[in-house]
């Protein structure tokens, strides 16, 4: 990370200089994506403030180049920090800004998944599946992306990851459980390498809610332990989906899934997670 802010400082210090129009707006959309690279980074370390400084210079960067996608990657992170912190209908505003401002753009299909999280948590299963239909239905009129591994751009496997999250909220177990194997089966490549670490640990975490509503508490507590030991991870949506797993063992009393609760703990009394700065996949 202290390299892409390296390079985001020397970006913005050569905009100071005489350059051509094209010159100048080729710098600004190059810094505006770093700074949304940079602040998404920040974010997983679980450094708040940081992530949406970094945040309002995209925003600012994307508005003075007139680069859609980079404004609605803006409003999709600031999205997705009211999610994580629980502030569901402001993760609904910033959506439909975001969405308003580049209603085009992948980023318009991951703000209606943004959406979806936000009334899944809220109970409204209606508007779950209508924002559910919305971004699937822009993402089929979307040409497929030359480089799906590119944090902002939503292929299909990412919308997967989406939906599955929001079945797990409403409780349609099984297109959760569907969901959450085909994640973690696109998440290894054809050499057996894990490609979505992160993807990874939150369909394992999926994996484990259910099993503990079915009653299989070891089998909750084993995927549970699994998610929380993988090596890269984002703290903000480790911390979400945790918590949900810890309130289904809460059904059971307070030693059920104990393993998974002192790691748990442990995890939220650490001030941030210890992620390595390169290969910033997507979640």
């Amino acid at each position: 990370m202290k390299s892409g802010k390296e390079w985001l400082g020397k970006m913005t210090e050569l905009l100071n200089n005489r350059l051509t129009l094209a010159q100048h707006r080729d710098i600004l959309n190059k810094a505006g994506m770093l700074a949304l690279l940079v602040g998404c980074l920040e974010n997983d370390m679980g450094d708040v403030r940081a992530a949406e400084a970094t945040r309002r210079m995209a925003m600012e960067l994307g508005q003075e180049s007139g680069d859609a996608g980079i404004i609605g990657w803006a409003h999709e992170m600031s999205a997705w920090f009211h999610l994580t912190s629980g502030n569901y209908r402001a993760v609904i505003n910033a959506a439909e800004t975001g969405a308003g401002a580049a209603p085009s753009h992948s980023v318009a299909v991951q703000l209606y998944g943004q959406q979806a999280k936000a009334y899944a948590r809220m109970g409204r299963a209606e508007e779950v599946h209508q924002a559910l239909d919305r971004g699937r239905a822009l993402l089929d009129r979307l040409p497929y992306p030359e480089r799906p591994e590119n944090h902002f751009v939503v292929d299909p496997d990412k919308w997967d990851f989406y939906a599955m999250d929001t079945y797990r909220i409403v409780g349609e177990d099984q297109l959760a459980e569907r969901n959450a194997h085909e994640v973690i089966r696109r998440g290894v490549n054809s050499e057996g390498v894990l490609t979505s670490p992160m993807r990874t640990a939150e369909a394992q975490l999926t994996l484990a809610v259910i099993a503990a509503r079915r009653g299989d508490l070891e089998e909750a507590t084993a995927l549970g332990l699994q998610a929380l030991q993988s090596g890269r991870q984002s703290r903000p949506s480790l911390l979400m989906v945790s918590t949900e797993l810890e309130r289904e063992f809460d059904t059971y009393g307070a030693s059920a899934g104990a393993d998974f609760r002192e790691v748990l703990a442990d995890i939220k009394r650490a001030p941030k997670l210890n992620i390595p700065g390169e290969n910033i996949s997507s979640t």
